[in-house]
């Protein structure tokens, strides 16, 4: 076995709020992009022309390489140097921005979509992964939930300003935008964050290869399956060769010389707890977000800028609750927040889904929107920093893929259930058909949530300070896997 090495730290440390900065700026980025084209794909579509039923890629190409990059993004950042890497990152990204904005047909502008979530699944974990390294574990709830409350600004803000660019400007400029902002990130992550490296150990080619063609199998599947059905010969493919390749890549990670995964991770307690909840919380936020924009737009008539207008009570809730929540984990742990925050979100869906069903005004939806927003506020940090003080130093990077990829895939399996669940109770070819599958599949989300807070029971505050204290001595093998091996 190759001897674990502690991270190096850098001969000066820079300014903790810069590093803030730079690491949730570009992750707004990256947020903003994945739902920034929703209110566009009418205007791209007139002016690009192509298959209409081509357009949901131009979404769906985004997020299909984001979620089958991030692992292998991760470990490349931990061998080959997380700030160097994720510059890298930020740079395809921009270029990518640049070259959708510049493409001459439908086809095209989706190939460059796949590319710029490739970009953004070197930024992602690697953003995470510097930010939380510069903060010491009984910090990194803080800034973790300022990470998630960028996440809500990013997630509130993308249609809207989707539909206030393609409007005022031009579509083309929901891409532009991007390239001076990143293009100035990457100057000045290369100037002000200091490199760090993960272990030293030698590159997992095959790992890398069984990863990436797993979630992105997977997750095409899981996209495929609303339109092509999950019975057909496509999606059923897609599924069963993910299943092949994720199995193949359990196999040799667990006797690899220089695993990109450490499968001990898993045998943490508190880690695997930190990623069940990640990803059923996931899925239940974006099943919500998916269905509730179904509803309002056929079910109630409002355009899509609107729907995002009135999203807002919900979506801009994180950015001013995550950060204080943040605060509060570091002080009660992350179970304290996790649980009650994912019973809250339930309840709020639920007083959601009652006001649906008695087809009330949209005045009396402000409150439960209001309600679930806080209930992920306190969740969404928790998760995260739980799963991050899980891990020693030496593998956070590893962690923070994992963590990043769990979350992706909650969220296309969250769309893929509920959509199931839709579509054998209603249809969305008139407003009562649509009601009708959604109050059953939001009552599905509802449930997911529940489940999330039951996996977050497995969390414990007590991990997080004794994995730091060991990773402060000097490392040695059997250090680290009795660590995270322990319950």
């Amino acid at each position: 076995m190759s001897t674990i090495e502690p991270t190096i730290e850098p001969p000066f440390e820079p300014p903790r709020r810069l590093t803030v900065l730079l690491t949730a700026g570009a992750y707004l980025l990256i947020t903003l992009d994945a739902l920034v084209v929703v209110t566009a794909l009418p205007s791209i579509h007139a002016d690009l022309g192509g298959g209409a039923g081509n357009l949901p890629w131009i979404i769906n190409a985004y997020a299909l390489t984001f979620a089958a990059g991030i692992i292998t993004a991760a470990a490349l950042g931990d061998r080959l140097g997380r700030r160097r890497t994720y510059a890298g990152g930020l740079m395809l990204f921009s270029l990518a921005s640049a070259a959708c904005a510049l493409a001459p047909g439908l086809g095209v502008l989706i190939g460059f979509r796949a590319l710029q979530g490739l970009g953004a699944a070197i930024v992602m974990p690697l953003g995470l992964t510097l930010l939380t390294s510069s903060f010491p574990a009984d910090r990194r709830g803080a800034v973790v939930g300022i990470w998630g409350g960028v996440a809500g600004l990013g997630v509130a803000s993308g249609p809207l300003v989707g539909g206030v660019v393609t409007e005022g400007l031009d579509w083309h400029w929901i891409f532009w935008v991007n390239v001076p902002l990143g293009i100035a990130g990457v100057i000045a992550v290369l100037r002000v964050l200091p490199e760090t490296f993960g272990p030293r150990t030698r590159l997992d080619p095959l790992g890398m290869v069984l990863a990436s063609g797993a979630m992105a199998s997977l997750v095409w599947g899981v996209l495929r399956a609303p339109d092509a059905g999950w019975g057909s010969t496509e999606v059923l493919a897609a599924l069963g060769v993910g299943v092949v390749l994720l199995g193949s890549f359990v196999g040799w990670e667990s006797f690899a010389p220089s695993p990109m995964v450490p499968l001990s991770l898993f045998r943490s307690r508190m880690f695997s707890a930190a990623a069940g909840t990640q990803f059923l919380m996931a899925a239940s936020i974006f099943a919500t977000a998916y269905l509730t924009s179904e509803f309002f737009q056929v079910s109630r008539g409002d355009s899509p800028l609107g729907t995002g207008l009135r999203f807002l009570p919900w979506t801009m809730t994180p950015l001013l609750i995550a950060p204080v929540a943040g605060r509060l984990i570091d002080r009660v742990g992350s179970r304290a927040l996790a649980t009650p925050g994912l019973v809250v979100q339930a309840i709020g869906f639920g007083w959601i889904l009652r006001n649906a069903h008695t087809h009330a005004s949209y005045g009396a939806f402000v409150v439960p929107f209001v309600v679930a927003g806080v209930g992920i506020s306190m969740a969404l940090p928790a998760a995260s920093a739980a799963g991050l003080n899980a891990a020693p130093p030496a593998l956070l990077g590893r962690a923070a893929g994992v963590m990043n990829t769990v979350q992706q895939i909650g969220q296309a399996t969250g769309v893929a259930v509920v959509t199931v669940v839709f579509d054998a109770h209603g249809s969305l070819s008139s407003p009562a058909a649509t009601l009708s599958g959604y109050e059953p599949a939001l009552g599905t989300a509802a449930g997911i949530s529940v489940l999330g807070a039951l996996a977050a029971l497995g969390i414990s505050r007590q991990r997080a300070s004794s994995v730091e204290e060991v990773a402060q001595r000097p490392s040695r093998d059997h250090d680290v896997e009795a660590l995270i091996a322990a319950d």
